[in-house]
């Protein structure tokens, strides 16, 4: 498997979030991640698919893991369930903790600059694409 044809798998933005992320990716932490179908919407890109392989990328652009789509989901923001918050690896215990956690990324002036949209926002109704993935190789 060379890691350089594979598409890229940026979780955040670079710096200390992503390189949080990228942690407990490596450390098996995390398995889910969640985003805005607003996101792939504005980029024109297609959604993930079960069994699509990526190349995990560090702050610096490093390569350093490849993850696999296990599953795929489109589904209301307010449907989020305590498994896949918990599966994020990031610390949280409850949906609430997670979603007040989501949210302040979601409206922060870097993700809205990247929507286009200043005063974006989300609530119960927003359609978030859920993926669950499983580490297959550290570089």
């Amino acid at each position: 498997m060379d890691l350089d044809d594979l598409p890229l798998a940026e979780f955040a933005f670079p710096g200390p979030l992503r390189d949080k992320l990228v942690g407990a990716i490596l450390s098996g932490a995390k398995t889910s991640t969640t985003g805005l179908l607003a996101g792939y919407e504005r980029a024109n890109e297609p959604l993930p698919e079960v069994g699509h392989l990526s190349a995990v990328v560090d702050s610096a652009g490093r390569r350093v893991a490849v993850i696999e789509l296990t599953e795929v989901r489109v589904i209301r923001l307010a449907d989020v369930d305590l498994r896949h918050a918990l599966d994020e690896g990031e610390g949280d215990e409850s949906v609430a903790q997670w979603r007040a956690g989501h949210e302040t990324f979601w409206h922060s002036a870097e993700v809205r600059e990247e929507l286009g949209d200043p005063d974006f926002t989300v609530d119960d109704d927003t359609l978030v694409v859920t993926e669950r993935f499983r580490l297959v190789h550290v570089v």
